[in-house]
């Protein structure tokens, strides 16, 4: 919904043109303009910053559609060394970092512009395991053929119950979104995985020959709610072969 508040302008149909006159979400690719100018290295902490150490993680590359530094720590504290790269990063260009992994993040806007962005992550998925959020399920959806419609009420908050089809579950997800993909539009090969018990919308699927699969909503919500922070480690399951540990 958009709206205007002022402390000048008393008008209200002055007001009202304001609010009226703003851009809306369809059609905004605000991914692009949200996303990192270039690549860099996700932090290491002090204690874990030697080469042995990082010869034995996982090398996973993230799309930034508008990350959350908190995934990142997520996927850091299982044992990830990461790489964050622009959202317009080709499929070429991410192949050449030789990742075990591809992570698509979270971010505003409209799915539909991101056509580009789909068809690399499409060439990419078909080779290495990949994990979306949020616009990342989205535009995983895009990249297999589905579609994205807009929310008439956009879905925010922490406490909306999603039902885990596989297990039967339900969890309680922090969500912020205004778009959501058309389960109707997805293709043979990919299996619904999770549906909002709100107004049974798409939470989630996976591809049912590849090792790739997204959900609508945040697992790595802080302050919580964490009833799905299992999805990080399901992403690390997926990944060539685990990381030794390290000695003590």
């Amino acid at each position: 919904m958009r709206g205007v508040i002022s402390t000048v302008e008393r008008e209200a149909s002055r007001l009202v043109a304001k609010a009226a006159g703003a851009p809306g979400m369809v059609g905004a690719a605000l991914a692009k303009t949200v996303t990192c100018t270039a690549p860099y290295t996700w932090p290491l902490a002090a204690a874990e910053d030697s080469t042995e150490y990082q010869r034995r993680r996982w090398h996973v590359v993230a799309y930034d559609f508008g990350v959350k530094f908190n995934i990142l720590r997520h996927l850091a504290a299982l044992g990830c060394r990461i790489t964050v790269v622009p959202a317009t990063t080709t499929s070429e260009e991410v192949l050449r970092l030789q990742p075990d992994g591809v992570f698509l993040s979270n971010g505003p806007g409209d799915p539909e512009p991101l056509a580009d962005i789909a068809r690399e992550v499409r060439l990419l998925a078909e080779r290495l395991p990949t994990f979306g959020i949020c616009l990342g399920h989205q535009v995983l959806a895009l990249a297999f053929g589905g579609r994205t419609f807009k929310l008439k009420y956009g879905h925010r908050g922490a406490n909306h119950p999603v039902k885990n089809l596989t297990t039967g579950k339900v969890e309680i997800t922090s969500q912020n979104h205004g778009f959501a993909v058309d389960p109707e539009s997805l293709p043979e090969e990919l299996e619904v995985t999770h549906i909002n018990l709100n107004d049974g919308t798409l939470e989630g699927f996976r591809h049912r020959h590849l090792p790739v699969f997204c959900v609508q909503y945040h697992p790595e919500a802080a302050p919580g709610p964490h009833d799905a922070a299992y999805l990080f480690e399901a992403f690390t399951a997926l990944l060539p072969s685990r990381p030794a540990e390290v000695a003590a």
